[in-house]
């Protein structure tokens, strides 16, 4: 690792279920095993979808897409309904296995968390084996897989936890760091989204190793706030401890407008101002979210929302806006005159307070 690595090496681990929701309900309905599932919405009712299974994604569904479209892709695909309460209790039984071995665990989400094992409960050196033992445990207790990720920091763990999926395990140690985030695409790295990735491409950007090249100040003239994060991750650098307790808050803001507005191009403009805002709040309360929820109020003033949960955190302006257009979408097919119009980010990565400093704030985008 390099001259920036923290003194004492830490041993991360970070554990990711396959197809998580899907996977459930194949394993509970035998007839859904072998065909392409999709949990969420009706393709009926604008629905979006949570969770695919494998097989469905072998047709390009992926979470976060409109149904309907899902259903154009793989016109056998068999969409059911979320189960959030069998999600909930099987989440609990996989995190009594985590707690079992530290009780420094992270919850991301249901399916997902970072465990620091550099001091662990049954004393065991090698977070390797630990990894694999709990891989097995939870096949063992719940009759699903799940992949997992070990390195010397929370960056490191999370993009190996991605590489072998499903069912796989991928270790970095610390003398692989420099060579793995140097061979590793752009669009893998945590934080860089489909537009970021397209600028750092037109400017020459396509692998760890070609960002590792662009001084810090060159970063941050390009990307804000988060060339700082793109300069350190580039070399491996991430210092964040694996935190216990989080508070599930949210950020948001409103406007409402003194005359309706009536065009999709009128929407995204205002929904412009509106992510400008929420970013600077966001960075004002150190946090990043998962969850966008755009709000709209009619000229009857009938309510509607619409939300997406990403597979990772909210990492800037430029995918805030993405998804807020793409959530209006998917609330209106034709504009109608809307009074209102709020953008939310929830399922925070912080607590958010305001007055509390963060314990690293040299990288201030978490994963």
């Amino acid at each position: 690792m390099s001259e920036h690595e923290i003194k004492e090496i830490r041993k991360i681990i970070h554990i990711d279920m396959d197809a998580y929701f899907a996977s459930i309900e194949q394993r509970d309905f035998p007839q859904l095993r072998g065909k392409p599932v999709v949990v969420g919405g009706s393709p009926n009712s604008r629905g979006v979808v949570s969770t695919a299974s494998y097989e469905a994604r072998k047709y390009g569904i992926h979470s976060a897409m409109p149904s309907a479209r899902a259903l154009k892709l793989c016109p056998k695909a068999i969409f059911v309904r979320s189960r959030f309460d069998v999600y909930k209790e099987v989440s609990e039984q996989i995190r009594n296995i985590f707690f079992e071995y530290t009780h420094l665990v992270e919850p991301l989400s249901l399916d997902e968390a970072f465990l620091d094992v550099t001091i662990n409960k049954k004393g065991m050196k090698s977070a390797t084996i630990i990894a694999q033992t709990i891989l097995y445990e939870i096949y063992q207790k719940t009759k699903l897989t799940a992949s997992g990720g070990v390195g010397p920091n929370k960056f490191i763990a999370k993009i190996a936890s991605d590489i072998k999926k499903p069912n796989g395990l991928t270790v970095v140690t610390p003398e692989e760091v420099d060579k793995f985030v140097a061979e590793l695409p752009i669009g893998k790295f945590f934080g860089v989204g489909k537009v970021t990735e397209a600028k750092m491409k037109k400017l020459g950007i396509k692998t760890g190793l070609d960002l590792r090249q662009w001084p810090r100040e060159e970063l941050i003239n390009h990307f804000g706030k988060a060339g700082k994060y793109y300069y350190d991750v580039a070399r491996g650098i991430d210092n964040r401890p694996v935190t216990t307790e989080r508070e599930r808050k949210s950020v948001g803001v409103e406007r409402t407008f003194k005359k309706d507005i009536a065009t999709f191009e009128e929407y995204y403009a205002a929904l412009e101002k509106l992510a400008d805002e929420l970013v600077h709040r966001l960075d004002k309360n150190k946090t990043q979210g998962y969850t966008i929820t755009v709000k709209i109020k009619d000229s009857d003033f009938a309510v509607h929302t619409r939300q997406i949960t990403m597979d990772h955190p909210l990492m800037g302006y430029d995918e805030l806006l993405d998804t807020g257009k793409q959530l209006i979408g998917y609330l209106l097919i034709d504009p109608i005159p809307l009074r209102l119009i709020g953008l939310t980010v929830s399922h925070l990565t912080s607590e958010g307070d305001a007055e509390k400093p963060i314990e690293n704030p040299q990288i201030e985008l978490p994963i």
